[in-house]
Formats: structure tokens, C-alpha cells, sequence
């Protein structure tokens, strides 16, 4: 039986057309940052793999180790995405008052 030899540096990629151009697991559209909000919710990598039946251990410790290697990348993400979304909501409850 032959061993196949992944090499860890391909399994995070980006594309402009995908994901905006985030980080993600190679050949999947998951982002880096979900697997990274997943987590800090406290999934565990087990967890996580159980969420998504296409991601293997490899793929989401992968992700990790990403988010680890560059936390202020993804961490700024994290926070322009949530501010994204108090300002949708804050938008919606203005328009939901002013009908």
C-alpha cells in the first residue's frame, strides 16, 4: 500500500471569487474564520468535523493552526463581520420602528 504525503501548506487556500478572498480550507468554501468562531464557542475539533460530515481532522487542525500563525488577521475579520452585523440589525429595528 503506497503513503500519500500531504503537504500542510496547500490544505489553506484563497481565491478572490471565493469567500472574499478569505482563507479557507482547500477545496471546500469553509472559511478559516468559521472553523475559528465554531471553536471559540467551544466546539470541539471532534465537534466541528461532526458538523460538517466533508471535513476531516487534518482540514480543521489545519484551520487552526492558521488562525494561530496569524490571529491578528482573523481576529480582525471576526470583529469587521460583527460589526457588520450590529449595524444590519441596528439598521433593521430603525426600519421596523419607522413603519
Amino acid at each position: 500500500m503506497a503513503t500519500v504525503t500531504v503537504d500542510i501548506g496547500t490544505m489553506i487556500t484563497r481565491s478572490p471569487d471565493i469567500r472574499g478572498g478569505r482563507p479557507r480550507i482547500a477545496g471546500t468554501g469553509i472559511s478559516v474564520q468559521r472553523i475559528v468562531v465554531l471553536y471559540k464557542l467551544g466546539l470541539s475539533p471532534e465537534e466541528i468535523v461532526s458538523e460538517f460530515g466533508h471535513l476531516n481532522y487534518a482540514q480543521v487542525f489545519a484551520a487552526l493552526a492558521y488562525y494561530h500563525a496569524n490571529r491578528d488577521e482573523i481576529e480582525t475579520a471576526i470583529a469587521e463581520d460583527e460589526e457588520a452585523g450590529d449595524a444590519a440589525e441596528a439598521e433593521w429595528q430603525r426600519s421596523r420602528r419607522a413603519a
